[in-house]
């Protein structure tokens, strides 16, 4: 895997084409890439203690490394 964790990568492929971003974790074994800010997915998160709220939250997915292009 030539991408690793800092470095500078443009999404080449899906909902984020053309986007730009930093690698923010490399998971070598998976060859997927968590882009800072990018392929973005509404999470729901359950009320954790009694009397709380539940939330949705916005959490970075990681990407297949076919996908990124090094710049």
């Amino acid at each position: 895997m030539k991408v690793k964790k800092g470095d500078n990568v443009i999404i080449i492929a899906g909902k984020d084409k053309g986007k730009g971003g930093k690698v923010v974790k490399a998971l070598p074994k998976l060859e997927r890439v968590v882009v800072e800010g990018l392929n973005i997915l509404k999470k729901h998160q359950r009320p954790r203690k009694s009397g709380e709220k539940g939330s949705v939250i916005s959490v970075a997915m990681p990407l297949h490394v076919s996908n990124v292009k090094k710049i």
